[in-house]
C-alpha cells in the first residue's frame, strides 16, 4: 500500500512537466539555424497585415485585435482575449514542396490554400531560444496562399517562411 502512494505522489508530483516544452536552442526537433537567422536579420521589413510577399520571405508582421485582422479564415484555435492577430498573402513557392514557417514569439499559425486550411507535416517549438519561438512545416503547392497569426501575445511578431531542408 505505501509504494503505491510513493509511486501516485512520484506520478502527481511531475504531472505539469508532462505538457511542458523543451527549453533551449538545441532541444528543436531539427536544426534551425536558418529560420532563426532570418528572424533575427537586421534587413526585416515592418509589414502590414495583408500585403503580399514573395518567398523566401522575412518580416516583422504587424498584428491587429482580432476583430480588426480580417483573416482569410477564422483560426484553427480561437484566440485567448487580449491576443493579436494578422496574415501576409503570397503569390506561391517557387516550386511545390516543404517549407517552413516560423516565428519570434507565441502564436498560432494557419496556412490557407485553395480556400483549404493545410495541416502541418511536422511542429518544433522551444522556450528560452533567443529569436525563436516555433517552426512549423507545410507541405505546398505551387499556387497562391496565406499565413495567418493569432494568439500572439504583442501587436508585431517576426515571421520567416523558407524553404525546408
Amino acid at each position: 500500500m505505501q509504494a503505491r502512494l510513493i509511486v501516485a505522489l512520484c506520478l502527481l508530483s511531475s504531472a505539469p512537466a508532462w505538457g511542458a516544452e523543451p527549453s533551449g536552442c538545441d532541444k528543436f526537433k531539427w536544426p534551425v539555424d536558418k529560420e532563426r537567422a532570418a528572424l533575427t536579420s537586421q534587413d526585416r521589413p515592418n509589414t502590414a497585415s495583408g500585403l503580399e510577399l514573395a518567398i523566401p520571405a522575412k518580416a516583422v508582421l504587424e498584428l491587429k485585435t482580432p476583430a480588426d485582422a480580417k483573416l482569410p479564415r477564422p483560426p484553427e484555435r480561437k484566440p485567448k482575449d487580449g491576443t493579436f492577430a494578422g496574415f501576409l498573402k503570397f503569390k506561391g513557392p517557387p516550386k511545390a514542396g516543404a517549407y517552413t514557417i516560423s516565428l519570434s514569439s507565441n502564436g498560432w499559425i494557419d496556412v490557407i490554400q485553395d480556400g483549404e486550411q493545410l495541416k502541418p507535416m511536422d511542429h518544433s517549438g522551444v522556450t528560452d531560444c533567443a529569436g525563436i519561438r516555433k517552426v512549423v512545416k507545410f507541405d505546398l503547392s505551387g499556387g497562391p496562399f496565406a499565413v495567418q497569426i493569432s494568439g500572439a501575445t504583442e501587436n508585431s511578431i517576426s515571421l520567416a517562411v523558407l524553404p525546408a531542408d
